[in-house]
């Protein structure tokens, strides 16, 4: 061999091995993804969060660790997710209150709907309309008028401005149309363990808070706000069958990264995310808490924009129309 053939030979070998190392350390994921919950330990997307972050970690072979930034109504968290690097290790499970914070909040330091990649729909949690065990109501028909009745003589609790009983609020007093005095408490566990001891009277908030609570006879339950009855309470009639169609919402989860994450690193997640939704692990625990995982099809980064953006359009009128504004 050559001197030159030598040191072409050299520099080659040297070249493969510096590249072997650089795709390494490049592959994704090589180190823990931080999942950010905008919500406290325990509630329901928490709940939610950390059945998917464990299933999630095992097909990406890394943690997916959960921290939860809470307050704010859920735009704290979002914040930090929309201003951290994109470079897929750091993510958000974030609910309903993607479509609503662009409506509720008028000033933020980041930007709602442009500052994140969609990840996925992770699934929609039925909302059930709940009140204190001893109120002067047999079925829904009755509770409705005893709204009517006795209008703000009623309290409406729910977790805070722009949460998932706020909304599904707004929702049942046009349905019902009519005002009850709201409450508002920050967070749903205080809002249940008024409810729960007949401090307050109404409460809309989803399966994930209230199944345990309507088993254990502490609270009472009046409709389920799905087209179908659920499995996991079947005695529980829609809204509709108790008289009052066209009350329906869900409480839907998605997954996020900040906006110009890689495309493959953002593919990457999505085909972890896919894996857990059809763990059949993941589907017990979601019947448990009386909801299950979206279809695949829904599960597409695209499919969860164009579902987010046409939430974002349902919900702005509603806001705009009840005047309740978070800043």
């Amino acid at each position: 061999m050559t001197v030159v053939t030598r040191r072409v030979f050299a520099g080659a070998a040297l070249g493969a091995g510096l590249a072997a190392p650089a795709m390494a350390q490049g592959a994704f994921p090589n180190k823990p993804i931080t999942m950010v919950i905008p919500f406290a330990a325990g509630g329901p997307t928490d709940t939610v969060g950390r059945l998917i972050a464990q299933a999630m970690s095992v097909d990406l072979g890394q943690p997916v660790v959960v921290e939860n930034v809470g307050g704010a109504g859920g735009t704290l968290g979002a914040q930090r997710v929309a201003n951290a690097r994109p470079d897929g290790y750091t993510i958000l499970l974030h609910h309903i209150g993607m479509a609503t914070t662009p409506t509720l909040y008028r000033r933020l330091a980041y930007d709602p709907i442009n500052g994140f990649e969609t990840l996925g729909l992770v699934t929609e949690v039925p909302m059930t309309l709940v009140a204190r065990r001893n109120i002067e109501a047999n079925n829904l028909a009755e509770l409705v008028a005893l709204i009517r009745q006795k209008g703000e003589g009623l309290n409406y609790a729910n977790a805070g401005i722009g949460a998932a009983s706020h909304l599904c609020g707004l929702l049942f007093m046009q349905a019902v149309n009519t005002r009850m005095t709201t409450v508002p408490y920050r967070g749903t566990g205080p809002a249940m363990n008024d409810l729960v001891a007949g401090t307050v009277d109404l409460m809309c908030d989803q399966t994930t808070n209230t199944t345990e609570q309507i088993r254990a006879g502490t609270i009472r339950a009046f409709a389920v706000t799905t087209p179908e009855r659920l499995s996991a309470l079947p005695d529980l009639p829609t809204a509709a069958q108790g008289g009052l169609p066209g009350f329906e919402v869900s409480v839907w989860h998605g997954l996020y990264a900040p906006k110009g994450t890689p495309a493959p690193v953002a593919a990457r997640l999505n085909q972890a995310l896919l894996k857990a939704l059809q763990d059949p692990t993941i589907e017990r625990r979601f019947a448990d808490l009386g909801t299950a995982p979206v279809p695949v099809a829904r599960a597409t980064p695209q499919a969860h924009r164009e579902f987010w953006q046409a939430d974002i359009a349902k919900w702005r009128p509603l806001i705009q129309a009840a005047g309740q504004f978070a800043d």
